[in-house]
């Protein structure tokens, strides 16, 4: 099975700030929450890691060596990393939604990130089909692995909703990828 999770929270995300390679830690809400879904999805054969801080802090709560893979860091928001999200105007909102290779200035298209998430997802597949992997990430890349399991465009990412702290669970149906779960938060209620 393959679990894609989003890491848990810092206080950048708890203040309504774009979040991409700016590297803070998890604060101390997002530590509870990283122990929470480790203990939810129990053991895992192999946790493959963004190379932040924030998704390496979850990672490391399954308690194994974790593999850092560049390719689920999240989106490069280019100058708009860092800035409120209520300060991007909605001209420029209305633009990055409307097409798939606009790209904030000095930073990265939604085409771009779903090219290189959907790589690691097929070299991740076949292994999840046979032992339980889990990949910690960001909100960007969990919303291009949905698009890739149920063989949509990246369009989806404007669509959707992914909680920190998050699970996204997928599994091997006959005719490929098979989406189980999204979003799922219900372990943050133990804690």
């Amino acid at each position: 099975m393959l679990y894609v999770v989003r890491h848990g929270r810092t206080a950048a995300n708890a203040s309504g700030l774009l979040l991409g390679h700016l590297d803070p830690d998890l604060d101390d809400l997002g530590a509870r929450q990283a122990r929470l879904v480790a203990a939810a999805l129990g053991p895992m054969d192999r946790v493959v890691s963004s190379p932040l801080a924030r998704t390496r802090q979850t990672a490391e709560a399954f308690g194994i060596e974790v593999e850092v893979d560049d390719r689920w860091i999240e989106m490069d928001y280019g100058e708009f990393d860092g800035c409120p999200v209520a300060e991007i105007s909605a001209a420029t909102w209305a633009a990055w939604r409307a097409d798939l290779n606009w790209a904030p200035p000095g930073g990265e298209s939604h085409r771009d990130l779903g090219i290189r998430v959907r790589a690691a997802m097929e070299d991740l597949f076949d292994v999840s089909k046979v032992s339980d992997v889990a990949v910690v990430t960001h909100v960007s890349p969990v919303k291009a692995a949905l698009a890739w399991t149920l063989g949509v465009g990246d369009e989806l990412a404007w669509r959707t909703y992914v909680a920190p702290a998050s699970v996204m669970v997928i599994g091997a149906g006959p005719a490929g990828p098979s989406l189980r779960n999204f979003n799922d938060i219900a372990h943050l209620a133990a804690g």
